[in-house]
């Protein structure tokens, strides 16, 4: 895993590139007389695994950086970053469509085991797929009128939807009868799927419950579901001007030294970055037993009280810029020469989110839900801080002049 989130390999080239280097398969501990795992049993690992195990290899690799010094905690920058969800954009037609193809698709595969079900269930798919062809016609009019035809036809799937709900979920109390009856002779694919259908009517149900409120005007929804496959992720609202809002999950990062990230932490939802600042420094000297003796952070993170609280916990200069006008005191103690610094030093932290996107797969997790994108972004955080720690020693050893033999692809750094 570190393998393919270091070059960005899919499993199955993964699992090809491993069988074919002597290298790859020595720094894998596989030997040439064995096959490397198939990728199929390489994606069940990997979620067997799930994100404990892969943050308490992060936690082992930290405290290895800690020992051998290369990271000391006396400098800590916080951010905040989205991982997409692989989801397509949501809207309230395409999500009660994704319902209702789902839920067709598994009432017919609890039919195909040959469970007894003697209530007719209508598939409905070519009426919504006639209706989103609808709104994509009436959105090419670009007219004022438009916006009101779309919450028509939007009514009209959200009726549909109904109905398939209303079917399903009788389907689902005659399937349990059925499955009570039969006793031990029920086959775990058969019980899998109905409990699938039940889950998934459940998530229709709250998409249904949304675009109802929609439809009568109310735009504001807290925790809106924004997919039927990924329901823990939610619209983020980041503040750039091409991409307005995000669909995925919030994630803390806390930078040491060396471009060393020392902390990760998967949100739930969007809470604000000024919610966070404390709890990051309190984890930060959990950690290394000592408070950071800098801190810098943009000025999302300068909520009242924060400043405060950080020269509290220890940290001795706080680089945290306020928010809104500020004042001619203020102005003078942000343009002092340290506070400058650290700013520069924070603007750095950028390069290493640019470089967690575009090379370590923190642009979307491709894992779904909470528990997924944790493990995706703790496989994300693994790999980059084995590669700077790669570059810290190569730098370390360049400067004692000494030939450097260490590779990242025969060697790992924890073992």
């Amino acid at each position: 895993m570190y393998l393919k989130h270091r070059y960005g390999l899919g499993y199955e080239v993964l699992v090809q590139e491993v069988n074919d280097s002597i290298k790859w398969r020595r720094f894998c501990r596989i030997p040439l007389t064995q096959k490397a795992p198939h990728a199929t049993t390489l994606i069940k690992l990997t979620k067997r695994c799930g994100p404990g195990v892969v943050e308490e290899i992060n936690k082992a690799l930290l405290q290895e950086t800690r020992e051998k010094k290369i990271i000391r905690g006396k400098k800590l920058q916080v951010d905040t970053i989205v991982v997409e969800a692989n989801i397509h954009h949501p809207t309230d037609a395409s999500l009660l469509a994704d319902g209702v193809r789902v839920i067709t698709r598994t009432v017919k595969k609890i039919k195909e085991t040959g469970l007894a079900i003697a209530d007719a269930f209508h598939n409905r798919q070519r009426s919504i797929k006639k209706r989103i062809y609808e709104i994509n016609k009436v959105l090419k009019r670009r007219s004022n009128e438009v916006y009101q035809e779309v919450r028509e036809i939007t009514g009209a799937i959200l009726k549909t939807t109904r109905k398939v709900i209303t079917e399903a979920a009788s389907i689902v109390r005659e399937a349990k009868d059925t499955l009570q009856q039969q006793g031990d002779q029920v086959k775990g694919k058969t019980l899998a799927l109905v409990q699938m259908l039940e889950e998934t009517i459940s998530r229709t149900e709250k998409i249904v419950t949304q675009t109802a409120a929609v439809q009568e005007g109310n735009l504001h929804l807290p925790d809106r579901v924004v997919s039927i496959f990924d329901p823990d992720a939610r619209p983020i609202i980041k503040g750039k001007a091409n991409v307005p809002v995000e669909f995925g999950y919030k994630v803390l990062l806390q930078e040491a030294e060396h471009k060393i990230i020392a902390g990760y932490k998967v949100l739930r939802g969007n809470p604000a970055d000024d919610t966070l600042l404390l709890g990051a420094v309190e984890e930060h000297i959990k950690t290394s037993n000592h408070p950071p003796r800098a801190l810098a952070a943009d000025r999302g993170f300068g909520g009242s009280g924060n400043e405060k609280g950080c020269h509290q916990l220890g940290v001795k200069q706080v680089s945290l810029p306020r928010k809104g006008k500020i004042s001619k005191a203020r102005k003078a103690y942000q343009s002092q020469s340290w506070f400058k610094r650290l700013q520069r030093w924070r603007a750095g932290g950028e390069a290493t989110i640019s470089l967690l996107k575009r090379k370590y797969g923190l642009r979307r997790s491709l894992f779904r839900g909470y528990e997924g994108t944790t493990t995706w972004v703790g496989y994300g955080i693994l790999a980059i801080i084995s590669t700077s720690w790669h570059n810290g020693i190569t730098r370390w050893v360049k400067q004692l002049e000494i030939n450097p033999v260490y590779s990242p692809e025969i060697s790992f750094p924890l073992k």
